[in-house]
């Protein structure tokens, strides 16, 4: 299997080491020089030259869109994975003939997440509450927080976009959203021009009560989710790596690369019912477009 990653920061970076592991060839599309044995400075190059079965698209959000058209300009008509998330604003799909279209919400595949979502089937969801945040300049230490498109609103970055794998498994669990009213912005003093605090109020296909608060300011990192059903309490952490539900406690091991191991295997081998695809994000995207909209008119906004 021939793999071509197109962006080598963090993520992109990543990929490449995972796929390298999992037995693919990969090429890297980078316009800086990089530490790997086959890049190319133009995803036509590249495409002509390696004839990749498998594309990662892992450049700035900003750069998602028109990175999809010159695949599909280029005849590309392989497998491809976008990065979360899908663009930095809700448009439409352009026409390609890809084989297979999935986004990068590789959190679908985190053992705690599988497990909360077997512990939801046949189960009446009463209330559902997300809470993530991580300081900004702890996320990637080597580098300044500055420079990254995460500090950056024109590069695609703020915490909306960076942590919509909330958004997506909420919804992935929950059957959707209907209606929404949220309250954000860039209220800290972190050196940026993107959101850094949102919460998002809502009422879901399968739950009447649902609030998602996310932020770049939590000095120590949380990321859980407590949920109420007519059974019980269920509350996973996902930094802690445990889930409770009522007085019962279970442990698991995470390693780093798991949940992105796992979303390429899937991906890889066709058996990919759990990987997000492009309509699933772009109902993040619609979700993400309606809580700005409830922020700046301090209203609700319905599907």
């Amino acid at each position: 299997m021939k793999a071509l990653v197109i962006g080598f920061g963090s993520i992109g970076m990543r990929h490449a080491r995972v796929l390298t592991s999992l037995g693919c060839k990969v090429a890297v599309v980078s316009r800086r020089e990089i530490e790997w044995d086959c890049y190319y400075p133009s995803i036509s190059e590249a495409l002509i030259r390696e004839e990749p079965d498998y594309v990662i698209v892992a450049n700035r959000t900003s750069e998602h869109l028109a990175t999809i058209s010159e695949l599909n300009a280029n005849g590309f008509k392989g497998k491809v994975l976008i990065e979360k998330p899908i663009f930095d604003h809700e448009c439409n799909m352009p026409n390609n003939s890809f084989q297979k279209l999935y986004v990068g919400y590789n959190l679908r595949f985190h053992p705690g997440i599988q497990k909360l979502r077997s512990l939801l089937a046949n189960k009446t969801v009463l209330s559902f509450h997300v809470y993530t945040g991580q300081y900004l300049p702890q996320w990637r230490p080597q580098a300044d927080y500055r420079e990254s498109y995460s500090a950056s609103k024109e590069k695609g970055g703020g915490v909306l976009r960076d942590l919509s794998h909330e958004l997506d498994y909420t919804n992935w669990l929950l059957g959707g959203w209907e209606s929404l009213t949220a309250v954000g912005g860039k209220f800290s003093e972190l050196e940026i021009s993107s959101d850094d605090v949102y919460t998002l109020l809502m009422r879901t296909k399968l739950c009447p009560a649902v609030t998602i608060s996310v932020n770049y300011l939590d000095r120590v990192a949380k990321r859980f989710v407590i949920v109420n059903t007519d059974h019980g309490t269920i509350k996973l952490d996902m930094i802690q790596n445990t889930i409770t539900v009522n007085e019962e406690h279970t442990d698991f091991n995470v390693s780093r690369d798991f949940t992105y191991i796992e979303q390429h295997r899937a991906a890889l081998s066709g058996v990919d019912h759990d990987i997000c695809r492009s309509d699933e994000a772009m109902q993040v995207m619609s979700m993400i477009k309606a809580a700005e909209e409830a922020n700046e008119k301090r209203s609700w906004v319905t599907r």
